[in-house]
């Protein structure tokens, strides 16, 4: 039996909860969950594995039990605690931004007064920011989630399948945009010219499925009040539940997904697709659904579909198609993937 950490004690709980239900039955595996009181209030999981933790707990926690293989969810902050764990145990980090791994200190420093000042000054000071490459290169292992992105140095950790639910038989063609609405990372202002300037008499319904802020929130007040009655606009205020997200990506017809190519974390630039994956990746893996992506989104996965002029008529045509998620992505078969990726990380 091979006994596996898995620590989560910053940000990402919907990596960690895709994590816990595809280890479920995975019998020559144990696995502790170490999450923070932020993290464990987002997880569906009461088992007697998941314990509460943070940065000023966690290395006694791991005292006490040895494990075969440690897992960190996320390597955003508290990084002199990471390393520490990194240079005593076999590590494994999941990556979000590869750029930002290679950050060298002189970066950091410059990258402190460009935004955040207080709290990237607060990383400094109390959490070992300066320490950020280090700590990545101390792990025994980095890891990716998209496919794509593994080489040599990231590799490919699989935990996103194909969940079973009944499909929905929708009256009026549904489109989901999963994620914060925020035009930060995606490009809402595209959206919302597309909707404002619709002419059409079918019935469309678009769903902002993500907590909408500032800006943002205040176009999509105006928008939705000067619609047509066929044109139905649906957003939240507030942060969406994960029973309530679930809910609705299973309603969908297609998802729309305005990825801007460029992005940054800590100032650094990172490249959706290239250095950075989306979350929208796993969401259409997740609940079976094609996603439309812009032009310039770099990826070989059929179920990612680029964006045509004409949009609206291309979500038409793609709710009609019938796409094959479950003979690549069902749950037996990512197991078999992921059981074989566990075992050379606990091997080396």
């Amino acid at each position: 039996m091979r006994k596996i950490a898995y620590i989560e004690i910053d940000t990402h709980a919907e990596i960690a909860q895709n994590f816990i239900e595809v280890m479920q039955d995975l019998e020559d595996f144990v696995v502790d969950y170490y999450f923070s009181k932020k993290i464990k209030d987002q997880i569906k999981y009461d088992g007697e594995s998941v314990f509460f933790s943070d940065s000023s707990m966690v290395l006694e926690q791991l005292k006490f039990k040895k494990y075969d293989l440690i897992i960190v969810g996320t390597v955003h902050r508290y990084f002199n605690t990471f390393l520490t764990i990194a240079e005593k145990y076999n590590t494994a980090f999941i990556v979000h931004n590869i750029n930002f791994t290679k950050v060298s200190k002189l970066s950091l420093i410059k990258n402190i007064f460009k935004e955040d000042f207080i709290y990237r000054l607060k990383l400094w000071w109390k959490e070992g920011l300066f320490y950020a490459s280090k700590t990545y290169d101390k792990a025994k292992n980095l890891l990716v989630l998209d496919e794509k992105l593994c080489s040599d140095t990231y590799k490919f950790l699989p935990i996103f399948y194909t969940k079973d639910f009944i499909t929905s038989d929708n009256k009026s063609l549904t489109i989901i945009i999963p994620g914060g609405v925020s035009q930060k990372r995606r490009d809402y202002r595209h959206i919302f010219k597309t909707i404002k300037d619709l002419n059409t008499s079918e019935n469309i319904t678009f769903i902002f499925l993500g907590k909408a802020l500032d800006n943002e929130l205040k176009m999509l007040e105006e928008i939705s009040s000067g619609l047509p009655e066929n044109i139905t606009v649906k957003y939240f205020s507030e942060r969406v539940s994960s029973e309530e997200f679930e809910s609705w990506m299973q309603k969908a017809d297609v998802l729309w997904c305005p990825i801007q190519q460029n992005t940054a974390f800590f100032s650094q630039q990172e490249t959706y697709g290239i250095t950075k994956m989306t979350g929208n990746l796993g969401d259409a893996i997740k609940y079976g659904k094609l996603a439309v992506f812009p032009q310039n989104y770099s990826s070989n996965l059929d179920f990612i579909v680029p964006e045509k002029e004409n949009i609206i008529e291309q979500f038409h045509e793609l709710k009609k198609i019938s796409f094959d998620f479950h003979t690549k992505y069902n749950k037996k078969s990512v197991q078999r993937s992921l059981e074989s990726v566990l075992n050379q990380l606990i091997s080396i």
